[in-house]
């Protein structure tokens, strides 16, 4: 019933507009969001997305302030009279700059403001990216951990096993043989405990190298859940929030307004300046103003072609990136929702033979079954555990991998 209940409340959190959806709360398995934002943001690929977010901001700061910068002009010379031998020492200021026209200011501040976008979207992506190594580290470190559980209870049995063979052995009713294959059984499953250990450490490695994280003890996986959406609305979903998407569109847009810049730029900014000079024995003040216009050629039309043309690569890039994407996400809810049947059914086989061996050992153990038939259903059922648990291990990391992707869990929507 609770669990029901707990069921149609997510149900309910999940029925709200998109816009609020980011309010699910985390799974209790996964590190809070609390903590979770502070491994993603220290993680070095998020760290250079901001700072390369960071550098566009100034980029597009320039960009808007433009290149055009005051330029001033100091020239001194003598004059020397034939006629009266006098010399005069002139000299002329000029302060000048170039003025941007045609509407270029105002397509470099748009330019400014979609650099923005982009290293924001880029941030976005990054942390997405970091978000899912997060949580498929924390899934693996605890499927592995639970794996050498596993295999440590079945050493345990095996070694119980062993001085039961013994005791027959003892009493007459088994022989030398079944003594060295009960051995050599437990041989074959500490060669895999020890494989398992290695697992672990691997798994606890890469979380600890990459994020300085830590999967507390007494953690483990949930039951896998069916997803909440169906196919259609997922897809919808992951697209909208898709930080790669936003970046291409933003690019893309971005290209269209530098196309319209190097167009405009076809009519050549002018310079304007304003002089004064001291001539003639200092009788004569000049004052006066400039203008300079470069002559257009055809390297400017080339450049608003090249550009044009860099455009419209770029929105079939974003339109790529968008069949990319939603190519995914469906992808991903199949894996998602075909793990979560291979798990059900891995787990109703470990419960079978996890039976059946069970019913092996109390027959062993009454002397109606022998050694190699209790070893064999032993085997199996150690077999489907481990693969059952495998199961839900995927099941379960494809189920976070749809709501990360969905930005559902850690504030990802407010990137």
């Amino acid at each position: 019933m609770k669990r029901l209940l707990s069921r149609a409340l997510l149900l309910g959190a999940l029925a709200v507009p998109v816009a609020q959806a980011q309010d699910l709360p985390t799974p209790a398995f996964l590190p809070s969001t609390a903590q979770a934002n502070a491994w993603i943001e220290a993680d070095p690929t998020v760290t250079r997305a901001r700072r390369a977010a960071e550098a566009a901001n100034h980029g597009g700061a320039a960009t808007a302030a433009s290149a055009n910068e005051w330029t001033a002009r100091l020239q001194a010379q003598r004059r020397n009279y034939q006629d009266s031998g006098a010399r005069s020492n002139e000299w002329t200021a000029q302060l000048e700059r170039a003025i941007r026209v045609n509407g270029k200011a105002g397509m470099d501040r748009q330019l400014r403001d979609l650099q923005v976008e982009i290293g924001r979207a880029r941030v976005g992506e990054a942390r997405h990216e970091a978000a899912r190594a997060l949580s498929d580290a924390w899934t693996a470190t605890i499927a592995a951990r639970r794996q050498q559980v596993l295999l440590r209870e079945q050493l345990v049995i095996a070694q119980n096993n062993l001085d039961v063979v013994r005791k027959r052995q003892r009493a007459g009713d088994a022989s030398m043989l079944d003594t060295n294959i009960a051995q050599a059984e437990i041989g074959e499953i500490s060669r895999e405990v020890s494989m398992a250990g290695t697992e672990v450490t691997k798994a606890e490695a890469a979380l600890r190298v990459r994020f300085a994280a830590v999967v507390p003890d007494g953690v483990v996986l949930p039951t896998p859940q069916e997803p909440i959406w169906p196919e259609p609305r997922w897809r919808e979903h992951v697209l909208q929030e898709a930080d790669p998407v936003r970046s291409a569109e933003r690019e893309w847009r971005w290209a269209g307004v530098s196309a319209a810049r190097a167009r405009a730029d076809r009519v050549p900014d002018p310079t304007v300046g304003i002089y004064t000079a001291n001539e003639a024995l200092r009788n004569e003040r000049v004052l006066g103003l400039s203008l300079s216009i470069p002559l257009p050629g055809a390297y400017r039309s080339e450049r608003a072609l090249q550009a044009a043309k860099e455009a419209e690569a770029l929105q079939a890039a974003r339109d790529q990136v968008r069949r990319e994407i939603e190519l995914e996400a469906a992808q991903t809810y199949a894996d998602a929702t075909g793990s979560l049947e291979r798990w059900r059914i891995a787990s109703e086989t470990a419960r079978l033979t996890g039976e059946s061996a069970r019913l092996m050992q109390r027959a062993y153990s009454l002397g109606e079954a022998d050694l190699q038939s209790l070893l064999l259903a032993r085997r199996q059922a150690s077999d489907t555990a481990r693969a059952a648990l495998q199961a839900q291990g995927e099941a379960v990391r494809w189920e976070m991998r749809l709501l990360i992707d969905a930005h559902l869990i850690w504030d990802l929507a407010e990137d």
